[in-house]
């Protein structure tokens, strides 16, 4: 079934690009940059990608994200990922990036944005996978600070298809974004927003009626409002959601408790995603198995969850 669902055309919606940075590039980055890790070796900081909570998730990834210093790293970076596209038959991304996790070390919007683009443009050129990049704001931060980074994108609009929210949900609610959200559709951004990971559904129902989003990110905790389910079924509202994510960072303590098959049977437009791949133990194609194999996820129901993630492209 891995071979069968690794050959299947897929398009990936969810993806933190700061969250595929595999140990191996994070160790020969931070000795070309001549940074010091607090990990010995490899496989010490893969014993540490062990969370409890998103957060616990969160704090390990920013310090990861440390050794991202020039240009190249950034597409270093980029470019990997889109290798493991190529081998996994995703033919279309839409990733996020965070660029106020670089602009608060001291690194110019401009360093990141130009190694990102220049992967992606040789990515469509060279490997024939099609794109369009998300910049995504901060929630633990301030909306004035979304603001500014926006300001900061406006000079590159071209490089972007949507803007996007994420980091830590609880207690950061898409309402404190609206003015910013507003901001970014009047400049001619679609908008996404995560919702409904660890924060309730009330979460999604601000980031559909406020931020006006085209996709829900995660969403899976959407199934405990039945009204809600209503509206994304009737609406056709997309989500992204990540399986081995969502088990990892115990929205879900096993893989056999997930709902997304619950969902896509229900009529909601679920797609498969990887979200921080270097992280939570796979791309997209082995979180596809890992439905097939805690949730007997059948060839038919892997053709309408890749189909939905076609048909669910912003760009």
């Amino acid at each position: 079934m891995y071979d069968w669902l690794n050959a299947l055309p897929k398009a990936e919606l969810h993806l933190h690009l700061e969250g595929s940075l595999e140990p191996e590039l994070l160790f020969a980055l931070a000795e070309r940059n001549k940074i010091a890790l607090p990990w010995g070796d490899v496989e010490s900081l893969r014993g540490a990608y062990a969370f409890n909570n998103l957060q616990e998730f969160l704090d390990l990834y920013y310090q990861g994200a440390n050794v991202l210093r020039h240009e190249q790293d950034f597409y270093d970076l980029t470019w990997a990922y889109l290798e493991k596209c190529k081998a996994q038959n995703v033919i279309h991304t839409e990733p996020f990036f965070d660029p106020q996790t670089h602009t608060d070390r001291g690194v110019p919007f401009e360093v990141v944005l130009d190694g990102i683009a220049g992967a992606l443009r040789d990515g469509r050129d060279k490997l024939g996978i099609s794109s369009g990049l998300i910049l995504s704001f901060l929630r633990h931060l301030s909306e004035d600070e979304a603001q500014a980074t926006l300001d900061q994108a406006l000079p590159f609009r071209d490089a972007f298809v949507a803007v996007g929210l994420d980091s830590s949900e609880v207690g950061h609610p898409p309402s404190k974004f609206r003015r910013v959200f507003d901001r970014a559709r009047a400049e001619g951004f679609l908008t996404v927003a995560h919702a409904g990971e660890e924060g309730p559904p009330e979460y999604i129902w601000e980031a559909l009626d406020l931020l006006k989003v085209s996709r829900i990110d995660h969403g899976v905790r959407a199934a405990e409002d039945p009204k809600l389910i209503e509206r994304l079924i009737d609406e056709q509202i997309p989500l992204t959601v990540c399986p081995l994510s969502n088990t990892k960072l115990c929205v879900f303590d096993d893989m056999s408790q997930h709902n997304i098959l619950e969902l896509l049977e229900r009529g909601v437009k679920v797609t498969v995603n990887s979200d921080d791949p270097a992280y939570f133990g796979g791309y997209v194609t082995e979180n596809f198995q890992a439905l097939h194999e805690s949730l007997g996820m059948t060839q038919g129901q892997a053709k309408r969850l890749a189909q939905n993630s076609l048909d669910a492209r912003l760009a």
